[in-house]
């Protein structure tokens, strides 16, 4: 037993060892590409990338292509054509935004969401074509291409904008074909220009569009007005789409058009919009689009070569994810064995009695199954502000605040047990609070100096009022039925010294660190990190371990609270093993799992989704189920071993939190 906690160790560290390895040599091309990691000074900030050199870039220079990610990522997202396009040639640089990876922006941000994409691309391209290993022809236009996803698509179009200002005044473009990948038209339009300015503005380059026919958010202007974009979609049967393409009669997916002395070309894959990061056809597509568009530079690129290997680069970083995870499993053990830090284990609680009657079996389940469902139910409600699901939200705490002030209001009149005065108090009082956070939201969740990651602020909404929520329903299920039973709050992996929650603190912050320690090392010899499609554990700068900070005591409460209803509804004998598990994670994400099958499901069968307005938030939901799907694990695993829910709820904090504000926009100067 003692020499367990060494071999899962041990194995941890091959499963990284060997996935690292691997997914650096298809990230290099056997070593063919050097990659590193560059910042450089702009206008804006300070902006940074990984950049894919191939051998021989240095002597003689390459066509370069500069490729950007959404509202929601960072530069590796974008690792399927860095690889794909390097191996074949070209310089590429995968470039991290402002306020996005490892890239600052120092601008004013009025509107922040319109601070960090206009200019970032063009500032890019403005560094790499200075660059010697960069080609330009005998007139000085540089050989570069721009493409981003969503949002870098958004910067890619501009960026061509942009550049044909400038041309008017140099006679220089410096950019020579863009491609744009899940984006059209609909944020650009906000920068006072019109779909004729923008196609004017394409010139004589390759232009191509990649638009998903499934994707959440763009390629279908009625939809938008409406409303309810998460449709199927033909972008070619657009105006966009067709003006995009020089209105053709009959405009078609996948043929190239001339216009204005140039190609252009929409492709359509029948994809969402993040599945665009991870897609075999989309990367064809990709690959084609530059075969076209470079085919005058075969002697210095490669055109026309067949198959991918990206994709076996993202597998092995898998592996990696794995070991990474499965690391703090035996790290915390074998901290525990530390002074002071073996006052994580508190005493093993007692199993609760089973209930007596069919009818306390039958609501124990009826309450398991809707602490289950309904974060998955109003998360639409909290993560979008959808008013219908508010309405009905605040309307229950209502109730709830009137049941508990009548109950409690009726047991001072009667003279009733203590414990149900107790308890309709608590409970009254907790609805209150539930019901005051739930009139601020606006407020909340508004991006700030202080909270300035504009999408981790609703999801921390939503964490903070389905924990308050479950604290209500946690509160009720114990004074109303578990403490006649003879439960206490040590059968629930509460009870603890000081000194034992200090411990948990201490030991969950001192995993972290070598657990990113770890990463950081992977980094420096190997250039990958620890990911599978959008869900990455990536290395941060200064400013995500300030967020960090400011983030986690909230996300604490939902980490602790939803671990201790876990305890509570695993907290019997029959519960002690697989089933134990089960439960846990249907509790963390069932309800987000079903949410996201019928929402999909929906939208593949009928060409509407199951909730055709929620864009966004779905896509959301795809990146917390796997970081919920750990956390479950964890708060069963450590619950188990500790006796308490202290070292999984920090874990849990600090690891999940810090992912998040890593892997997503984060504003630090306003």
């Amino acid at each position: 037993m003692k020499k367990k906690p060494l071999i899962l160790l041990v194995v941890s560290l091959v499963l990284v060892l060997i996935g690292s390895l691997v997914a650096s040599n298809f990230n290099s091309s056997s070593g063919n590409v050097d990659v590193s990691r560059i910042y450089f000074d702009t206008p804006g900030g300070e902006l940074s990338g990984l950049l894919y050199k191939p051998e021989g870039a240095d002597e003689e220079a390459r066509p370069t292509i500069i490729a950007t990610h959404g509202y929601l990522n960072s530069g590796e997202m974008q690792d399927a054509q860095a690889i794909e396009m390097s191996k074949r040639g070209y310089v590429v640089l995968a470039l991290d935004m402002y306020d996005h990876g490892h890239s600052t922006g120092t601008m004013e941000k009025p509107v922040p969401f319109f601070s960090f994409w206009p200019t970032a691309m063009y500032d890019a391209v403005q560094y790499m074509y200075e660059q010697d290993y960069v080609l330009k022809d005998e007139q000085g236009n540089g050989i570069i291409g721009v493409t981003g996803h969503s949002m870098g698509g958004f910067s890619s179009t501009n960026a061509v904008i942009l550049d044909e200002k400038a041309f008017a005044e140099t006679g220089v473009r410096k950019i020579f074909a863009n491609l744009t990948v899940g984006s059209d038209y609909r944020w650009v339009y906000f920068l006072e220009l019109t779909a004729e300015d923008i196609n004017n503005s394409y010139g004589p380059r390759t232009s191509g569009k990649i638009a998903g026919n499934y994707d959440e958010f763009f390629f279908d202007a009625e939809s938008q007005a409406a409303g309810a974009t998460v449709i199927k979609k033909n972008y070619v049967g657009t105006p966009e789409g067709a003006g995009f393409l020089g209105n053709p009669e009959t405009p078609e997916a996948g043929k190239f058009y001339a216009v204005n002395d140039g190609q252009r070309i929409v492709y359509q894959p029948n994809e969402l919009h993040p599945w665009n990061h991870f897609s075999a056809t989309s990367t064809g597509y990709a690959i084609d689009f530059y075969d076209t568009a470079f085919a005058d530079y075969g002697d210095l690129v490669t055109i026309g070569e067949e198959g991918q290997t990206w994709v076996y680069k993202e597998w092995f970083s898998f592996v990696a994810l794995i070991g990474f995870f499965m690391l703090f499993i035996p790290v915390v053990t074998l901290l525990s064995k530390l002074p002071f830090l073996n006052s994580i284990y508190t005493n093993k609680p007692e199993a609760l009695p089973e209930s007596k009657t069919d009818g306390g079996r039958l609501v124990g389940l009826i309450i398991a199954v809707f602490s289950g469902l309904f974060p998955a139910i109003f998360f639409p409600a909290l993560y979008s502000g959808n008013v219908p699901g508010m309405t009905i939200f605040r309307q229950g705490i209502m109730i709830f605040i009137a049941l508990s002030a009548i109950v409690l209001i009726y047991s001072l009149v009667k003279g009733l047990g203590s414990h149900i005065k107790k308890g309709s108090f608590i409970v009254l009082v907790i609805s209150v609070i539930q019901y005051i956070v739930l009139r601020n939201q606006a407020k909340i969740t508004a991006t700030t100096e202080y909270f300035g990651a504009p999408t981790v602020n609703p999801i921390m909404f939503w964490a903070v009022n389905v924990a308050i929520l479950t604290l209500i329903i946690m509160v009720t299920v114990h004074y109303a039925w578990r403490k006649s039973e003879g439960a206490t709050l040590a059968n629930y992996g509460l009870k603890a010294s000081p000194k034992s929650v200090i411990a948990s603190l201490v030991t969950a912050v001192i995993a972290l660190v070598i657990g990113y320690g770890v990463l950081y090392l992977v980094d420096a010899v190997f250039k990958v990190d620890f990911r599978l499609w959008t869900f990455a554990v990536k290395t941060f700068e200064d400013q995500h371990v300030i967020a960090l900070l400011k983030y986690a005591p909230l996300f604490f409460i939902y980490y602790f609270i939803v671990g201790l209803s876990v305890n509570i509804n695993t907290a019997t004998t029959k519960y002690d093993g697989f089933r134990g598990y089960f439960i846990s994670v249907a509790h963390f994400i069932g309800g987000l799992v079903l949410y996201l099958g019928y929402h999909y499901g929906l939208l593949f069968m009928t060409d509407t989704a199951g909730y055709p307005a929620e864009a966004l938030s779905s896509i959301i939901v795809i990146g917390i189920v796997p970081a919920l799907l750990v956390a479950a694990i964890f708060n069963r695993y450590f619950f188990r071993k500790t006796g308490n829910v202290y070292v999984a709820a920090f874990l849990n904090t600090l690891l999940m939190t810090l992912i998040t504000v890593a892997n997503t926009t984060l504003y630090t100067i306003f």
